[in-house]
């Protein structure tokens, strides 16, 4: 794949109707929404939750929680639809070789058809950054998972993660990761991978879509009405790490494209990558940028797939630390999470609607929390009006949290 960026066409602020000079933001006078914390399935000893919806509303949280005599355990619970209460923890695999990574969590997917599909990192070597990922089915919703495949078909001991697991419309469940089999050549960059995975879970061989992108940011993926479009951070010859979307139409992968033009040159990994949803052709990314020395929080929408975006909105409240997730409601306004830097090391999971209009709310605090690496990336899912957020509290030891409110609407 050629190795540079594609310009967007970009829709005009007057387009876009936003309402002052530069495309800023305009605040609204929403008020702020009701968060209400609920009792987590999750042990002691726990972090790095992850959150999937199935089509029937039903959530599923998934976490890593420490145990003496087995190591780590990749484990999960289900909340059904308007329940106040998570299902008995489940486990997936303990193991004591397992790759626990802040930035790198495992996920689990639930399918029309009713399966579970479930990743984790293992390690593969002695290297620090040495590990596989391992890929996993069950098909009788978690009660038993079938042995366990690496995703990858490689074989190099190098670093391979950051995971997207996705169903399309046609409900093919295909995944995507950073692969890092070229980081032992000559010219050690890291790479996109992406491969289909058939009914019995098996993945089929791997397709490197990109062969130059950012080191360890993670991925996001979302079916849209023309295939699968994926985010991630890309990494030009002269070193800009702006946001890209590839799309898979009629079985061929488009050029890589930037989001947004935030010309953000930086020689190494923040370790920040991209969020993305859809409803159909409404599409919305959100990202972190330091473009320029000013650490921004931002998001674009797109009407068509994701072939063209409008102007980048600003999220943040003036200090944010990234680690952004997102949701669409029916409406197609935006809700963002995001981590703002209060005093020290201290930060707040905070949320905010956003439309294409570029007209957002008030902020929401969500929870209190750390902007130190170990409080990891805040997760949230809608499913109906509820939505339901997971992170983790530091401490002695980290827990994984949970709450919810009613938003989606």
């Amino acid at each position: 794949m050629k190795r540079k960026f594609l310009s967007r066409a970009l829709f005009s602020c007057a387009f876009a109707v936003l309402a002052v000079a530069g495309c800023a933001p305009v605040e609204t006078s929403e008020a702020t929404l009701t968060i209400t914390p609920f009792a987590s399935p999750a042990g002691p000893d726990s972090g790095e939750p992850n959150l999937a919806v199935a089509e029937d509303g039903t959530i599923y949280l998934s976490w890593l929680e420490f145990d003496p005599a087995e190591g780590h355990a990749l484990k999960f619970a289900r909340l059904a639809p308007g329940a106040s209460e998570w299902t008995a923890p489940a486990t997936v695999v303990a193991r004591d070789d397992l790759m626990v990574n802040w930035a790198d969590f495992p996920s689990l997917l639930p399918t029309r058809s009713g399966k579970l599909v479930a990743h984790w990192l293992q390690q593969s070597g002695d290297g620090p950054y040495t590990y596989d990922v391992m890929i996993v089915q069950s098909d009788d919703n978690g009660a038993s998972w079938a042995a366990p495949r690496v995703l990858h078909d490689d074989g190099v001991q190098a670093e391979h993660g950051f995971v997207s697991l996705v169903e399309t419309a046609v409900g093919d469940v295909q995944a995507i990761w950073l692969d890092g089999r070229n980081t032992k050549g000559a010219s050690p960059e890291m790479a996109l991978g992406f491969t289909k995975l058939g009914a019995d879970g098996a993945p089929g061989p791997t397709t490197l879509i990109d062969t130059r992108i950012c080191d360890c940011c993670q991925t996001s993926a979302t079916s849209v009405s023309t295939g699968l479009a994926v985010v991630y951070r890309d990494r030009s010859a002269e070193e800009i790490r702006d946001i890209s979307i590839l799309r898979h139409v009629d079985g061929a992968w488009t050029e890589p494209a930037r989001v947004h033009a935030d010309e953000w040159m930086i020689e190494g990994c923040p370790v920040n990558g991209p969020a993305i949803a859809a409803n159909g052709d409404q599409v919305a990314v959100a990202w972190f940028t330091g473009a320029g020395g000013v650490d921004k929080v931002k998001i674009a929408f797109s009407r068509d797939g994701g072939v063209t975006f409008g102007p980048a909105v600003d999220v943040d409240d003036g200090n944010p630390a990234g680690r952004v997730d997102v949701v669409l409601e029916a409406s197609g306004r935006a809700l963002v999470t995001w981590l703002e830097r209060t005093e020290g090391d201290a930060a707040e999971v905070r949320l905010r609607k956003i439309g294409a209009d570029g007209k957002r709310s008030v902020a929401t605090l969500v929870a209190e929390t750390t902007a130190a690496r170990e409080s990891g990336f805040p997760r949230m899912v809608a499913s109906g009006d509820d939505v339901v957020f997971a992170w983790t509290v530091t401490g002695e030891p980290n827990t994984v949290h949970v709450a919810r409110t009613q938003a989606a609407k």
